[in-house]
């Protein structure tokens, strides 16, 4: 059993979310071989040098603890944790993935992505995030002193809270036709990603070939959802708070 989740934009401000994680990590997530993350696990993620924090410490020991258990951690950055790095994964027994990620299964083959590369009509985000992505840009902003990444950090969610405000739906889509080409690239597997927070599946037919798309939800207070394979199908499960 493979576990898929994405998006849970976890932070001290989102108790409720993160008491949902640790309890999936705990119980339900070490009923499967596998899980993997694609992308936001952490609403930001200023440098491994703040793995520290009290907060990070408890994710950290939680995820570490399912890792010794035997479940295999895999994950991809987003774009709100594109800064997680290899001390990060070694402190927390995860696998670092790049972005995308072809999982094979003796079932079946998927591509896993977090997503936002493809939302190719946001000409504003995806020149931010050609920025952000950038080795020599992520060199200079980790060479900040922590205090100062912090406040960059509080500033751009700020900046972007601001920016969804009024909008009806602030979250562009992935693109059609880039849809298309990346499943004609990734050899029409059925494709997995987050990003967007609009769970659903979509049936494409590219080269007269179906395939399926699956958009994992975003996790909340009292909500979160993983994506289930059971080596025959794909399903949603509900992760609630427990009584």
């Amino acid at each position: 059993m493979i576990l898929f989740v994405a998006d849970l934009h976890l932070s001290p401000r989102s108790p409720g979310a993160t008491a949902l994680f640790l309890a999936f990590l705990a119980g339900r997530a070490r009923q499967a071989e596998a899980l993997y993350i694609l992308g936001d696990l952490f609403e930001a993620w200023i440098g491994d040098d703040d793995i520290g924090d009290p907060y990070h410490v408890g994710i950290v020991a939680a995820l570490r603890a399912a890792a010794d258990s035997g479940l295999a951690i895999n994950l991809l950055h987003g774009n709100r944790d594109f800064l997680l790095g290899p001390d990060f994964a070694a402190a927390a027994g995860v696998r670092l993935l790049a972005d995308p990620t072809v999982l094979s299964t003796a079932e079946w083959q998927f591509v896993l992505s977090h997503g936002d590369a493809l939302c190719l009509d946001d000409a504003t985000y995806m020149a931010f995030r050609a920025q952000v992505r950038d080795p020599a840009w992520q060199a200079a902003l980790l060479a900040k002193p922590l205090a100062e990444r912090r406040a960059l950090a509080a500033q751009m969610r700020a900046a972007s809270a601001a920016n969804q405000r009024g909008q009806a739906d602030p979250y562009t889509d992935l693109q059609p036709a880039a849809i298309d080409d990346f499943l004609r690239a990734h050899g029409y597997a059925t494709f997995i990603h987050g990003h967007t927070h609009r769970p659903a599946m979509h049936d494409h037919i590219v080269d007269g070939i179906h395939v399926e798309r699956w958009v994992l939800a975003d996790w909340h207070e009292d909500r979160g959802e993983c994506l289930v394979w059971d080596g025959v199908a794909l399903k949603r499960e509900a992760i609630l708070p427990t009584s």
